[in-house]
């Protein structure tokens, strides 16, 4: 089991917990009477090769590896996994060794029982172990919102092994503190959460709207892509290590976009309605190596939407970064 620690305001917080759990008694009543059903674990990686996995303190991390050279690690955002990476990964693997990781609480990666494990310092060390796992010292970094955020602080607290950074509509590096809510702590909420409400195709397709500029793209395919990936056994509790603050985090030193002293190019849909991109460039702005790069008619996932714009912008980078940060 985790070992969980109470806020500095601990009275308040038991206040507050305590009734919660009164009118959850009465909420999710409705929510838990509709509850969707999980797929086994074992069974949703059945038809996976076994190859595409790598046992990290004990659990078993999807990876996808492909293509030859310089190494390429792709970081998914929150609610990804390596399928968002479908459109680009093949031509980016022609000219690189690409490295696909679904984090843990996503995709086919085993939903840990531990809730230290979906921290930031959790994520940062899935990210080392499948480097570590596989011989590669020292990688270029694609980073896509969450994933932006761990890919910022990987290179922030182990810049021997990060050697430049893609920033996709990227979150804070803080963003995975901040989502922390003190009523995710309660099993009875994110169980309702998960299985009541957040795991079914229509809420799948509505948060796939909210992010995409084009709704007319997303297909039903694309949803049941979305979906089979999160729909696995341990869903509730990894979405509650995922957003309760009531789980132990060693990692708790900001990082500062100033101090991030390695080439970083910074791709935004024009269109993002989750991130602006006034607030990425923004952000690039603060960056001492960074260049910015706007795509149009694109929301904030650019790598989905429009993936031959995205690879017209990170190839060259990704193929000298120090030259296409000086032009």
């Amino acid at each position: 089991m985790s070992s969980l620690r109470a806020p500095s305001s601990s009275v308040s917080s038991r206040t507050i917990v305590s009734l919660a759990k009164v009118w959850l008694a009465v909420a999710i009543i409705p929510l838990l009477a509709g509850c969707v059903s999980l797929k086994p674990y074992d069974r949703a990686i059945a038809a996976l090769d076994g190859g595409d996995f790598i046992q990290i303190a004990g659990d078993r991390v999807h990876v996808q590896v492909s293509g030859q050279g310089e190494p390429v690690l792709l970081v998914h955002g929150f609610g990804g996994s390596t399928y968002s990476w479908r459109d680009v990964a093949p031509t980016l693997a022609r000219h690189f060794q690409v490295i696909a990781v679904d984090l843990y609480g996503f995709g086919y990666t085993e939903r840990p029982e531990s809730l230290e494990r979906y921290t930031r310092a959790g994520q940062l060390d899935l990210l080392l172990g499948v480097l570590d796992a596989l011989g590669i010292e020292r990688a270029q970094v694609v980073g896509h919102s969450y994933g932006g955020g761990l890919a910022m602080t990987l290179a922030a607290r182990h810049p021997e092994r990060v050697s430049s950074l893609v920033l996709v509509d990227s979150t804070a590096p803080s963003y995975a503190d901040k989502r922390r809510k003190l009523v995710a702590a309660l099993p009875p909420v994110t169980y309702a959460f998960t299985r009541g409400y957040a795991l079914r195709p229509a809420s799948i397709r509505r948060a796939l709207e909210h992010a995409w500029y084009d709704d007319d793209a997303i297909t039903p395919d694309m949803v049941h892509q979305y979906l089979d990936r999160l729909k696995i056994e341990g869903a509730s509790r990894a979405y509650r290590g995922l957003t309760t603050p009531l789980v132990e985090d060693p990692d708790t030193k900001p990082v500062e976009y100033e101090d991030l002293d390695l080439p970083i190019l910074v791709v935004w849909g024009a269109d993002d309605q989750l991130i602006s991109v006034a607030d990425g460039r923004a952000a690039a702005e603060r960056m001492p190596r960074s260049r910015f790069v706007a795509i149009d008619d694109c929301g904030h996932a650019p790598m989905e939407e429009q993936p031959r714009e995205f690879l017209d912008a990170v190839l060259p980078f990704l193929e000298q970064p120090a030259s296409a940060i000086a032009r």
